[in-house]
C-alpha cells in the first residue's frame, strides 16, 4: 500500500498513511502539497458524475442547472480544504488555487453525464 504520511502509534513506532487514508480523515499533514492537489482533483470529478446522475434524474436543465453546479461543486470543495482539512490556503497558492483545481474537466464531466441520463431518464 502506498504510504506518505507518518504518525505515531503506541509503542513509539512510525505508520504511514495513504494519500487516501489522509483524503477522508480530517486535519490530515499534506507535505506534498501535489498529492493535494490530486485529492482535489479526483473528488471533482466525483462530484461532477454524481451532481450530473441528480440533475439529470430531478429533471434540472438550463442555466439553472449549470449555476447551481457550479456553486456546489465550488462549494463542497471550498467546505472540504477550508473546515474539513483545515489547511492553510496560502500554503497552496491561496483560494483561488484549489477552488479550480480541476474544475474545468469536472464540468466536462458532469455535462457528458447529466445529457446521458437526461436523456435516456425522461425521453423514449
Amino acid at each position: 500500500m502506498s504510504r506518505s504520511k507518518s504518525e505515531n502509534i503506541g509503542n513509539g513506532g512510525k505508520c504511514e498513511l495513504s494519500v487516501w487514508t489522509r483524503a477522508i480523515t480530517a486535519n490530515s499533514e499534506w507535505p506534498d502539497k501535489e498529492e493535494f492537489f490530486d485529492v482535489i482533483y479526483w473528488a471533482r470529478q466525483a462530484i461532477g458524475i454524481i451532481v450530473g446522475i441528480g440533475w439529470g434524474l430531478i429533471p434540472l436543465t438550463g442555466l439553472v442547472a449549470l449555476l447551481s453546479f457550479i456553486l456546489v461543486n465550488a462549494g463542497v470543495t471550498y467546505l472540504y480544504f477550508s473546515n474539513f482539512q483545515q489547511i492553510d490556503e496560502e500554503e497552496f497558492g491561496g483560494m483561488w488555487e484549489l477552488i479550480k483545481e480541476g474544475f474545468v474537466t469536472s464540468i466536462a464531466g458532469f455535462l457528458v453525464t447529466w445529457i446521458i441520463i437526461y436523456s435516456g431518464w425522461h425521453f423514449d
